[in-house]
């Protein structure tokens, strides 16, 4: 059986290999990355499609300003879950911090008048965010507000622990102050929004915030206990 992108590689094979290799190195790629690529890839997605789909059993995931490859199945039985490079929180209040965060942008997105085809993405304070959290913790649980979700625990111990992790996975970018203000406080960092974060449905988890709300009370643990 005739390899799909065997007749391609043999015209273009420099931006064949290009795109296979950026698919592989990062959990998404980006337009930005390289535009030249992008539209490369964009063009001849089928192709890509059934390489992917033939030999590895993946599925090529492309909209206007992202690309990604996503696996249904684990082959290798001697790799534990604890072992997989893979995107997600084990602490229950890092997930709700996280669903936070994709309700945040989305409200962001509403009052900024912005929309998943606007070239340009939303940009935010990190005290913005971390005000949000706030706000949102002490709707949920007001009873521990001022004790397990006070400003201070979710700065030191949420945000802290899931920024990292967000900017890791590309979810996330932190943007260099000017050079004129020198060393900012922390709340003042700016982040940009990637567009992995449209991938996400913040209605749909937002449900499910509510849902997990009384469970609060109870010590968190490993969600994978």
């Amino acid at each position: 059986m005739e390899n799909p992108l065997e007749t391609l590689i043999e015209t273009s094979r420099e931006r064949v290999v290009a795109a296979l290799n950026v698919l592989t190195e990062a959990p998404y790629f980006y337009r930005e990355d390289n535009e030249e690529v992008f539209f490369f890839l964009r063009r001849h997605r089928q192709l890509f499609s059934e390489f992917f789909e033939r030999y590895f059993d993946w599925r090529l995931v492309l909209d206007d300003r992202c690309a990604r490859v996503h696996k249904d199945k684990w082959h290798n039985p001697a790799i534990t879950a604890s072992q997989r490079d893979l995107f997600g929180f084990r602490k229950r209040d890092e997930c709700l911090a996280f669903m936070m965060l994709l309700e945040f942008f989305e409200h962001q997105m509403d009052e900024n008048s912005m929309t998943v085809e606007d070239r340009d993405s939303l940009k935010f304070r990190l005290g913005s965010l971390l005000a949000y959290l706030v706000a949102r913790f002490a709707e949920l649980y007001p009873e521990l507000a001022e004790t397990r979700y006070s400003e201070e625990h979710v700065r030191r111990n949420l945000l802290r622990a899931i920024m990292p992790v967000l900017e890791r996975y590309r979810f996330l970018r932190p943007l260099p102050p000017p050079k004129e203000l020198g060393r900012i406080d922390e709340a003042e960092i700016i982040y940009e929004a990637l567009p992995a974060m449209y991938h996400y449905n913040a209605k749909a988890l937002s449900r499910w915030l509510g849902e997990t709300a009384q469970t609060a009370a109870e010590p968190e643990g490993d969600l994978a206990q």
